[in-house]
């Protein structure tokens, strides 16, 4: 795909200064722009290169002032590394939805209905009674099950499976491999120490623009009436694990290998760093950042706490912990030479006299 400097200039809400009519076709690190190549600066350091760059145009502040000659093409924005974020967006976005039609063999269900623009790959699956959106794109080997929803302009790729009546909203994207709507983990134990399965019947709910990592497994509720939620704009990195009737809330970040325990319910702008382990029933609330590798096994009642460590507390008491475990070598030779000490004037405290 080819642009003019000035059609990403508007795009950006920018100004240009030099030849708008510049075509690019690709990105470049400003220190390796080449002829049709789009590059931005944002960390001062690297101003000299702007003065040498062979990019054909180059993002910068809208309060820069170079202070030598530039040859290539500036694009004049208030944030550069958001504008170029932005444009890289619209480029990956125009990439993943220019596939359309239906690649064979690919299967559709009974009464299944399909949007507008809605790409089906090779050895997909959409199962009965199924809705898709416009503009949906059903990778390869995708397996959607009966009474299946999935919103607009969401994407799934290859592999992805998605169990039967689970709702994906508008907007989402699923990386290969993740699965939704998996059985819950539960097993009754019996007297004679083996376990009886539970079935599992409830569904999997994704609101509008959730993105799922790769191999990442939400698990479905265990009531047929009940839902395992991951609310409007979630973030789950991959390999995490989301067990049954679990609540996510609203955009909340969740990095990888990160374990979530049953019907433990997430606030709202949360971050969860990766291999955290979250126990079951329990609440975090809102902007709750949990540190990685930390073992959660009680209740965040307080918006916006930092908690570290295992099992996890208050990161500045963990800190203060952490300082002194390092210590305990010292602090124990320390201890004993004052027991020493105390010893020492013990038997050298003369004999208590007669009462008088």
């Amino acid at each position: 795909m080819e642009f003019t400097v000035e059609e990403i200039a508007r795009m950006l809400g920018g100004e240009v200064r030099g030849e708008g009519s510049r075509r690019v076709s690709r990105f470049a690190r400003i220190e390796e722009g080449s002829e049709g190549a789009i590059s931005f600066l944002s960390n001062l350091r690297y101003e000299p290169f702007l003065y040498t760059t062979k990019s054909s145009a180059v993002i910068v502040d809208r309060g820069f002032q170079p202070r030598q000659d530039v040859t290539t093409t500036l694009i004049l924005v208030e944030n550069p590394y958001a504008g170029f974020s932005r444009l890289l967006e619209a480029y990956s976005q125009a990439l993943q939805f220019s596939k359309t039609g239906t690649e064979e063999p690919a299967f559709l269900g009974k009464n299944a209905t399909l949007g507008r623009g809605v790409y089906r790959g090779a050895f997909s699956y959409i199962g009965e009674n199924c809705r898709i959106g416009n503009n949906v794109k059903i990778y390869p080997q995708v397996y959607l099950g009966d009474g299946v929803d999935v919103g607009d302009n969401t994407i799934l790729y290859p592999g992805v499976k998605v169990y039967a009546r689970c709702s994906i909203g508008s907007g989402c994207t699923l990386h290969a491999n993740a699965i939704i709507g998996a059985d819950g983990f539960g097993f009754a134990p019996q007297a004679d120490g083996s376990y009886q399965t539970i079935p599992q019947l409830g569904r999997v709910i994704l609101e509008d623009n959730v993105s799922v990592g790769a191999g990442t497994t939400i698990d479905c509720a265990t009531m047929p009436q009940d839902a395992t939620i991951i609310r409007k704009g979630v973030k789950l990195d991959n390999l995490v694990q989301v067990a049954h009737n679990v609540e996510i809330g609203p955009h909340t970040v969740v990095a990888a290998q990160v374990g979530i325990s049953g019907s433990t319910k997430i606030g709202a702008f949360c971050r969860v760093g990766g291999q955290a382990g979250i126990g079951g029933h329990l609440h975090i609330a809102d902007r709750t950042t949990i540190a990685g590798q930390s073992g959660v096994s009680k209740s965040v009642e307080e918006s916006g706490r930092t908690v570290s460590g295992f099992l996890a507390t208050d990161s500045r008491d963990y800190m203060k912990s952490q300082a002194i475990f390092r210590r305990l070598p010292d602090l124990e030779k320390q201890l004993r030479e004052l027991e020493k000490i105390v010893k020492n004037l013990n038997l050298a405290s003369p004999d208590d006299g007669p009462m008088r």
